[in-house]
C-alpha cells in the first residue's frame, strides 16, 4: 500500500511539476509590454493614430516627411498595412517621445509593419537609443533593400 502511495505521489510532483512549467512558459509567451489597438489614422509612414486619440510613433524607422522624395509612397505604403485596422504595439524602452507619442513596434495580421517599410525601401533604419531591441535587424533589412534598389534606394 505505501508503495502505491509513494507512485501516486510520485505521479502527483510530476504533475505538479509539468503544470508549474506550463504557466511559466505561459507567461513568457503572455507579452507584457505588448497591446491591441484599433488605428483611426495613418498621419504619415512612421505615424498612426489609434483609437482614444493617441498618436504612435514607429520605433527604429525614419519614413521622408512631407514635402521630401518618397513622402506618398511611404504613407501608401503604411495605409495599405495598417489603415483601420487592429494592430499589436510593442514597447521598447521609452514610454513617449519627444512630442507625446508612444515610441512602439507595430505588427499586423503577423506583419512586424517597421520592418516591412524598411524592406519595401520607404523607410530607413535609425537608432534612437534606448529603444533599440530590433535594431540590428532593421539595419540589415536597410542593407538588403539598398542592394536591390527598392523604393527610395532605387537607381
Amino acid at each position: 500500500m505505501n508503495r502505491n502511495k509513494d507512485k501516486l505521489s510520485a505521479k502527483a510532483q510530476l504533475l505538479v511539476a509539468i503544470i508549474a512549467i506550463c504557466l511559466l512558459l505561459a507567461g513568457c509567451i503572455a507579452q507584457p509590454n505588448m497591446i491591441t489597438a484599433q488605428v483611426t489614422q495613418v498621419i504619415d509612414g512612421d505615424t498612426i493614430a489609434i483609437e482614444g486619440g493617441e498618436h504612435i510613433r514607429y520605433i527604429g524607422i525614419d519614413t521622408p516627411e512631407k514635402g521630401q522624395r518618397y513622402y506618398m509612397e511611404a504613407w501608401q505604403a503604411n495605409r495599405e498595412l495598417v489603415e483601420e485596422k487592429e494592430v499589436q504595439l510593442e514597447r521598447d524602452t521609452s514610454e513617449r517621445d519627444k512630442y507625446g507619442r508612444l515610441l512602439r513596434y507595430v505588427y499586423v495580421d503577423g506583419v512586424f509593419v517597421n520592418a516591412e517599410l524598411v524592406s519595401l525601401g520607404y523607410a530607413e533604419a535609425k537608432s534612437y537609443p534606448p529603444d533599440i531591441k530590433h535594431q540590428s535587424y532593421l539595419e540589415e533589412l536597410e542593407r538588403k533593400a539598398k542592394k536591390e534598389g527598392k523604393g527610395m534606394w532605387g537607381r
